[in-house]
């Protein structure tokens, strides 16, 4: 694989201040939309900052209107190695893992859209703070796949079946009240600059704080709810691959290349 340019590695921003790490989706323009050069360098980012032990919090957040806008759409589909899906997905798969074991806290600072596998990545995050006008939401069905990078199992530790079947299931917006409400963010401010500062003063309160003490109130967590994400992770491994094989998501494809409603055979 190539390296990345200094265009590409731009497109994630890390800076480190001390104990406190932030970093930055920096694709303003479309509303940073995850190309395939912005997740190398995302993956990078997350590997150096895996290896930071000094650090104490991190603050995830995005440049511009949005946190993230999703998946580019101008890439979806396209694939230029001869690879299996099911290879293809737990590549993808290895490094979201690390959302679950940074050595420190990571709080989302979350705005604009926070769309498919960006707000399944959030989620996977410690804390999510959202400012006002925030809309998140799990699209993937309506395009014929299945979300697949463990957001939804940790929807159904915060907020129950329910919230969880209505966004992956028909796709529908949450706003940021909603989220408050079911306790996917744990607060919501005004607007952009409350947001950065907000998140900001959290991760100094976390920083300030004993670090044993938060790494074990972190693994209480952990013991709590990660060993089932990431079995759903692996689950969702093989049932994306499935979905790929399957006869319907052909149909789907087809009948929106002709223009004709599809007609689904269920397998």
């Amino acid at each position: 694989m190539s390296e990345l340019t200094d265009a590409e590695r731009d497109l994630v921003r890390l800076e480190v201040d001390g104990p406190i790490a932030v970093i930055t989706n920096n694709r303003p323009d479309k509303h940073n939309a995850m190309s395939d050069e912005m997740d190398r360098r995302l993956w990078e980012v997350l590997g150096e900052v895996h290896e930071m032990g000094e650090l104490r919090a991190i603050v995830w957040r995005g440049e511009g209107k949005s946190f993230s806008s999703g998946r580019d759409t101008t890439q979806i589909g396209v694939r230029t190695e001869v690879i299996s899906d099911l290879e293809f997905i737990e590549r993808g798969h290895r490094p979201t893992r690390m959302f679950l074991t940074m050595p420190c806290p990571i709080i989302c600072a979350l705005k604009g859209w926070v769309i498919g596998g960006a707000f399944e990545r959030a989620l996977l995050c410690d804390i999510r703070v959202a400012s006002v006008g925030t809309r998140m939401m799990l699209p993937e069905v309506v395009h014929g796949v299945i979300p697949d990078s463990g957001g939804v199992a940790r929807l159904f530790q915060m907020a129950g079946h329910g919230l969880a079947a209505d966004l992956a299931l028909t796709g529908r917006v949450l706003t940021a009240e909603e989220a408050l409400g079911h306790g996917v963010i744990s607060r919501l401010v005004d607007d952009e600059a409350a947001l950065d500062t907000t998140v900001m003063e959290m991760a100094e309160k976390i920083a300030g704080a004993p670090a044993f003490t938060v790494k074990m109130a972190r693994r209480t967590l952990f013991n709590l709810g990660a060993p089932e994400v990431q079995r759903s992770i692996d689950d969702e491994a093989l049932q994306q691959s499935m979905v790929f094989a399957s006869g319907d998501y052909a149909e789907m494809k087809a009948a929106r290349a002709e223009g004709r409603p599809p007609v689904y055979e269920k397998r």
